[in-house]
C-alpha cells in the first residue's frame, strides 16, 4: 500500500484547525519516503464560492489534487489528513459496486450544507458521498459524474455523537452502525458482511478512540475505542474484505513534543491498515 498526506485543515470548524496540518506532517516523518507521496495545500484559508460551505475554494483544489495523484497509480492508498474532507476524493477513487465504507469515526459527518450550523466540510463529507444534499458541493466533482456510495453501504462504527438532523438521516436510511461501549471486530465485520459487500474501505478518524489514549484531538468525545480493539478490528475488516483504501484523519498535536508521545499509537493504526 502506499501512502498519500494531505496537511489540509480548511475543512475543519475548529479555531484551531492548523494543527491538522502540522499532526499530518508529524506522520509524514514516519512513512516511508519511496511510498509516500505529500499533496500540497494552499496556503490561504479559500472562500465559501457563493455557499454555505466555509472555505470550500481551498477544499475543492485538494481535492482535485488529489484526485489526480490517486489517478496516477493503480495500487491502494491509505490516504493521511488533515481533516476529514480529504476522504471525499480518496472514497470517491475507491469505491466500486461491491464496496462498503467503514467510517471509524466520533461523529457521523453527515451533515448537509443547509442542515451544518459550523459550515465545515468535514462534517459533511460522508453525506456528500451519497450524493443527498449536494447542490452547493457541484465543484467538487469538477463537472464529472462522481460514483454514488448507497446508505446501505455505510457502516457507522464507534460513532456516538450526533446532531438530530444527522440521527434522523440515519434512522431514515437505516444505515448500519456498531456502538462504541462493547464494540468486537467480529460485530463490524457481520455489519458489513450484512451490507452484502466483497469490498472495503476503512476510514478512521482518530477522535473515534477514547480520549485517555490520544492527546491529539480537536474534539475528544469520552467512550471511544481502546486502541487494540480498533486495530484488532481492522485486522479482522481485512482478513474477511478485500481493502481498496484507507484514510487516517484528524491528528492535532499542540507541538512536536506531544506528537512523539502519540506516535506510538498512530503507528500502530498506520500498520493495521498497511500491512
Amino acid at each position: 500500500m502506499r501512502f498519500v498526506v494531505v496537511p489540509q485543515w480548511q475543512g475543519s470548524p475548529s479555531s484551531r484547525a492548523m494543527r491538522l496540518s502540522e499532526g499530518a506532517f508529524a506522520v509524514l516523518g514516519d512513512l516511508p519516503a519511496k511510498s509516500t507521496t505529500l499533496v500540497e495545500v494552499p496556503v490561504g484559508a479559500g472562500d465559501s464560492l457563493g455557499t454555505r460551505v466555509h472555505r470550500l475554494s481551498s477544499v475543492v483544489g485538494v481535492a482535485r489534487s488529489l484526485r489526480r495523484e490517486l489517478e496516477a497509480e493503480a495500487s491502494p492508498a491509505l490516504v493521511v489528513g488533515g481533516d476529514c474532507g480529504v476522504e471525499y476524493a480518496a472514497v470517491g477513487h475507491a469505491l466500486g459496486p461491491d464496496t462498503a465504507v467503514v467510517w471509524f469515526d466520533a461523529h457521523p459527518d453527515l451533515h448537509t450544507p443547509r442542515s451544518s450550523e459550523s459550515g465545515a466540510f468535514s462534517g459533511m463529507v460522508l453525506r456528500a458521498l451519497t450524493g443527498e444534499g449536494t447542490d452547493e458541493l457541484a465543484a467538487l466533482d469538477d463537472g464529472a459524474e462522481p460514483a454514488r456510495l448507497s446508505p446501505g453501504r455505510i457502516v457507522l462504527a464507534g460513532t456516538r455523537t450526533y446532531d438530530d438532523a444527522e440521527d434522523t438521516w440515519v434512522e431514515s436510511r437505516h444505515v448500519r452502525s456498531v456502538s462504541s461501549l462493547d464494540l468486537t471486530p467480529e460485530e463490524v465485520v457481520e455489519a458489513v458482511a450484512a451490507t452484502g459487500a466483497t469490498e472495503v474501505y476503512v476510514h478512521v478518524d482518530l477522535d473515534v478512540l477514547d480520549p485517555g489514549s490520544v492527546d491529539g484531538l480537536l474534539d475528544p468525545q469520552p467512550f471511544g475505542l481502546d486502541p487494540a480493539v480498533l486495530v484488532a478490528s481492522i485486522a479482522a475488516l481485512k482478513e474477511r474484505f478485500t481493502l481498496v483504501g484507507a484514510g487516517l484523519c484528524s491528528f492535532a498535536p499542540v507541538d512536536a513534543t506531544a506528537a512523539a508521545d502519540d506516535m506510538g499509537t498512530i503507528l500502530r493504526v498506520v500498520g493495521a491498515l498497511a500491512r
